[in-house]
């Protein structure tokens, strides 16, 4: 056989194998899938053989806070009322009064409150400081609801020692001493008698 002819027959099938090797759709390349095949998000990038169905971050963080709808209804119209010292409704007692005034106005009292003789106030021995009271004078049935800022009385078997205002009011200042009924007040019953005593107190000056 001619030597030329060899070569050439030789040559011709070198190039068809290699143009079999670079032809698409060959078993040993991957299948690339088309560009419109990609779906872009935010986080994620998948496909449609690799889809992630985890939610995103964000999403998890916004399903916690609360509705819209969660606070309808919640107003301050139900909040718990604000209310500040003891609550001594429980409390009665019974005995003698007395007042102090000019001698003492002024005067650092237990509760660090300077006393003073023009206000609602009155000491007790035993009664939390900043809780209310209600004394009636049981002669003449007069009433005044008064502060307890201060310790006392420590003369005799007195039970209570009044402002001079407080005595006032109740109708005591010239006898000194007056048998007197003594209730404790919560501190919604004492914010109620105080705001109906300066109501009156109102009416009194127009």
């Amino acid at each position: 056989m001619d030597v030329r002819f060899i070569r050439h027959i030789a040559s011709l099938l070198a190039v068809g194998v290699l143009a079999g090797c670079a032809a698409p759709g060959s078993g040993d390349v991957a299948s690339v899938p088309p560009a419109s095949s990609y779906h872009q998000t935010a986080n994620t990038v998948s496909t449609p053989s690799a889809r992630s169905d985890a939610p995103l971050a964000f999403d998890s963080k916004l399903n916690s806070l609360p509705s819209q709808d969660a606070d309808k209804g919640q107003s301050l119209a139900n909040a718990e009322p604000i209310t500040s010292g003891p609550d001594i409704g429980n409390f009665e007692q019974k005995g003698k009064a007395s007042w102090y005034g000019r001698l003492f106005h002024g005067r650092k009292t237990a509760s660090g409150e300077k006393f003073n003789m023009n206000a609602m106030t009155a000491a007790h021995r035993t009664l939390p400081l900043a809780s209310w009271v209600r004394v009636t004078n049981e002669s003449n049935h007069k009433t005044v609801v008064v502060k307890i800022n201060d310790r006392g009385p420590y003369v005799g078997n007195r039970v209570i020692d009044l402002s001079y205002a407080a005595a006032s009011a109740l109708g005591m200042r010239g006898v000194g001493t007056q048998k007197v009924k003594i209730e404790g007040l919560t501190q919604q019953e004492a914010r109620a008698a105080r705001e109906q005593s300066q109501s009156l107190a109102d009416d009194n000056v127009n």
